[in-house]
């Protein structure tokens, strides 16, 4: 059974005192509170707790001075000020200073323990994103592959054991799941790291300009050949070759192809000189070659040659804890600072991910550039995740349908004043909405 979160309260009304830890209690938290701001001081210093609640108005020191030892003294506590309706300012100036959010007085029993809830998933996810830090720190190198996954890691131990050799790897899987990336793995930690690493994109290519990509041609040897041109095993000799998309190869590129697998020998097109070169070839498809070759697609004697060794790697969605740690990664590579909201971070985790990492990763980018510097929220996804909690039960709970209202009147508001007017509430309580939904 895991252990409760422990929170320290601290109210000097001793009444309020054993409302909110019987509220805070029934939420499954281990409460210890304090009637005394100085005992619970004391306590601070000697140990830790995941959540504090104080309240703001104290002597002989206030909730804010709490506050601001709690930030010095224990960092990773998620602290929430406890207000009357007349300090709203204060609380908002402590939230300025780092505390997660504000109560406000006087509150029921079930504001408090959903408001309790809320505060335990912001701590949880805010403690996750500064351990998948950590574990980022600590991962072995391994280029810009980041993984938990035991397949994943599978691979990448495969992937060392090979390296060192010339042999031929086959790498299969879906687009975006870092072919590529594992392809450079493998030849950043091989005896080949200091030459190049040249890519080429099968697919991209048509027959005559993948041929002449690949071994080059001679001026005159087609239209348009203007000039002895180097082709990419050239290029490389001395280091690997990446051919990705293998599985779309002519069959009569794949000939030449075997030739050179075979003996390291090549001709320019529009050239009959045999050039000879060193290079090693690893090859990526995202489809099936066994199949390939029994519809004689695909060569079976090229691919044995291209297959010694065979790594498959799983989709995204096979390896959903990998999510996560990649988030992190991809956040911190963008460099904004910023962190990525609970309702964001969850759909992310629900989505099915189709793209793979590829997708993953464009998703961030897009995000942190629409929160401009500022932490990823549920809005800054695309659509079909905002979309993932209606779709699965074509209605929405009454809190997303008071979001979307709130969110609609905002953007017809010309001001707060008037956004609150329309909604027949007070400015103060449109800003703790807005801070709830996070607008």
């Amino acid at each position: 059974m895991p252990a409760k979160s422990s929170v320290i309260l601290v109210d000097d009304e001793r009444n309020i005192l054993k409302t909110v830890t019987l509220g805070l209690e029934a939420v499954g938290f281990d409460v210890t509170a304090f009637s005394e701001p100085l005992k619970a001081l004391d306590a601070i210093r000697e140990q830790s707790f995941d959540i504090a609640f104080f309240d703001l108005k104290m002597s002989p020191i206030d909730g804010m001075e709490l506050l601001r030892e709690t930030r010095k003294l224990q960092p990773g506590t998620t602290v929430v000020l406890m207000t009357a309706h007349g300090s709203i300012d204060s609380a908002v100036e402590a939230i300025k200073l780092g505390a997660y959010d504000y109560l406000q007085k006087p509150f029921e029993f079930s504001e408090l323990t959903l408001f309790a809830r809320k505060v335990l998933d912001h701590h949880n996810l805010r403690r996750e994103i500064i351990e998948l830090k950590e574990e980022l720190k600590r991962a072995k190198s391994s280029g810009e592959i980041v993984t938990r996954s035991e397949r994943m890691r599978s691979m990448l131990d495969l992937g060392l054991q090979v390296a060192p050799g010339n042999i031929a790897v086959l790498i299969e899987g879906e687009s975006g799941t870092g072919k590529e990336l594992l392809a450079h793995f493998i030849h950043d930690n091989s005896q080949r790291r200091e030459k190049p690493f040249v890519v080429v994109n099968c697919a991209a290519l048509a027959e005559q300009l993948l041929e002449s990509e690949l071994f080059g041609h001679v001026k005159g040897a087609f239209t348009g050949a203007t000039k002895d041109r180097e082709g990419r095993f050239e290029a490389a000799d001395g280091g690997t070759v990446f051919l990705d998309e293998i599985g779309e190869v002519s069959l009569q590129t794949q000939v030449k192809l075997l030739r050179f697998l075979q003996n390291k020998e090549f001709e320019r097109v529009g050239e009959t000189e045999t050039l000879k070169v060193d290079v090693r070839v690893i090859a990526a498809t995202n489809k099936n070659l066994e199949h390939a070759v029994k519809s004689g697609t695909f060569r079976e004697d090229l691919f044995y040659r291209l297959n010694a060794v065979t790594l498959k790697l799983p989709p995204l969605r096979e390896r959903m804890e990998d999510i996560p740690l990649l988030v992190t990664h991809f956040l911190r590579k963008s460099g904004s600072g910023g962190e990525i909201s609970q309702e964001a971070f969850l759909a992310l985790k629900s989505y099915s991910w189709k793209g793979n990492v590829r997708e993953l990763e464009n998703v961030i980018e897009r995000a942190v550039l629409l929160a401009r510097e500022g932490d990823i929220r549920l809005e800054h996804l695309p659509d079909q995740f905002r979309e993932l909690d209606a779709s699965s039960s074509g209605l929405m709970s009454l809190e997303e349908m008071e979001r979307q209202h709130i969110m609609k009147v905002l953007r017809i508001a010309h001001d707060l004043e008037e956004a609150a007017a329309i909604l027949n509430i007070d400015p103060a309580t449109l800003w703790r909405k807005r801070k709830k939904f996070q607008l």
